[in-house]
């Protein structure tokens, strides 16, 4: 008994832990990171020690990484993503890992997107995990078959298809109230009304006078009316919840990201039967991206031969094939086997590969846009959904001042908002 005891006081010692901070508190998202964690125990000896933090789109992780490094207890490694990874990584707090990206030949390895959001000053700064697409409407194929309907392609079709399920007795439109999912289906109605290059140009040429644009008017508008297809009164619902609805068959179609395939076949439901997808009408051959990165902390570099182990293998095609499957999303790398996965993924990423002509960055899910900017589209977008009195130009006019407000705010060098 003394030597299992010693072996077992050697083992732990000898095994280093990291403490990784998330937001990926779902069934399927659970079953991603236990993944994870599971290759980097037997692998690489390293302990992933879980700090997960509840709250869809990383509302809530977001601060809590705020708070802990501001008190000097900073984690080993940190969900970042987007603009903010940029953020951290101006003011020295991540570790570069240009070494690991030059020993896996990440250039090559990952779509030039993916690169280009992962570097920061002409460093390496994350590990790319996952990449999602947006605009995904998901349907049941035998609810519509028993209807004789066929999933919508473009908005007519949805209208039509949604007004003979409603006649059935049949929810056409899953959908909750929580801000960030209005907000999520907001920006597929823009991007399917703007397209690609205008979208980008909303967003990053911040120029007021284009949220008077008429695109975007139509898209609000368009918000609104899917209204009637919801269930009434739209409440306030996780979305892991709504994925359970969905499942049940409690509605035909949802609109959402692709975490939502990922939490559906954690529930035993098979792609192509029980449940497909096709791109939001009017998005076809467009994808409207998040990409899942993890950043690895500073400090005082007494972990970083552990966090620069983790960088490799996260990074690596057997991880990568065996996460996404499990996280709804898929590999961030271009020379994977696309045969491997399911018919959802094979499209999701086919449309990336084609390249930036078709990539269109998510708002709400931190690609886009500073944390200033997304808060107000998300806090403007879901008043305007849940109180039929405020008016599309009364939104438009509200973002425009807002933009009009952040256009001379160039920040402070502080711990990002």
């Amino acid at each position: 008994m003394f030597l299992t005891l010693l072996l077992c006081i050697n083992t732990a010692m000898a095994a280093q832990a990291l403490d990784v901070l998330h937001w990926w508190t779902s069934l399927s998202e659970r079953q991603a990171a236990d993944t994870l964690a599971r290759a980097l125990g037997e692998d690489d000896d390293i302990v992933w020690r879980d700090a997960a933090i509840p709250g869809g789109a990383g509302l809530g992780a977001f601060k809590v990484l705020k708070s802990r490094v501001l008190s000097g207890h900073a984690p080993d490694v940190a969900q970042l993503i987007g603009p903010t990874l940029t953020d951290w990584g101006e003011l020295g707090l991540l570790l570069e890992l240009d070494d690991v990206a030059a020993d896996e030949n990440w250039d090559d390895a990952l779509f030039p997107t993916i690169q280009s959001l992962i570097r920061v000053q002409g460093h390496t700064l994350a590990v790319p995990v996952g990449l999602h697409r947006i605009n995904t409407l998901y349907y049941r194929p035998q609810l519509l078959a028993e209807q004789g309907l066929r999933p919508p392609r473009n908005w007519a079709e949805f209208e039509r298809v949604a007004a003979q399920l409603q006649r059935a007795g049949i929810t056409p439109l899953a959908q909750s109230s929580e801000p960030w999912q209005v907000a999520t289906l907001f920006e597929a109605l823009l991007l399917s009304e703007t397209g690609v290059v205008h979208y980008k140009q909303l967003l990053q040429r911040r120029r007021p006078d284009d949220w008077f644009d008429p695109r975007v008017r139509r898209a609000l508008e368009r918000l609104r009316s899917l209204k009637r297809w919801m269930v009434q009164p739209v409440v306030q619902r996780s979305w892991e919840v709504v994925a359970r609805s969905f499942a049940r068959g409690d509605a035909a179609m949802w609109i959402m990201g692709d975490w939502a395939r990922g939490e559906l076949v954690s529930m035993g439901l098979d792609v192509d039967h029980e449940f497909a997808c096709i791109a939001v009408p009017g998005t076809q051959g467009v994808h409207l991206y998040s990409v899942d990165t993890f950043a690895m902390l500073a400090g005082n570099y007494g972990k970083q031969r552990e966090q620069e182990a983790m960088a490799r293998r996260l990074a690596g095609i057997p991880l990568q094939l065996a996460y996404n499957r499990a996280k709804g999303s898929v590999p961030v790398r271009r020379d994977i086997d696309p045969g491997v996965l399911d018919s959802c993924g094979r499209d999701s990423w086919r449309t990336f590969g084609r390249g930036s002509a078709v990539q269109a960055p998510s708002i709400v899910h931190r690609m886009a846009t500073d944390e200033a900017m997304k808060d107000a589209i998300i806090a403007q977008v879901y008043r305007y959904f849940i109180d039929d009195q405020v008016t599309a130009i009364e939104v438009q006019r509200r973002l425009a001042t807002i933009v009009r407000a952040l256009q001379n705010d160039t920040g402070n060098r502080r711990i990002p908002k």
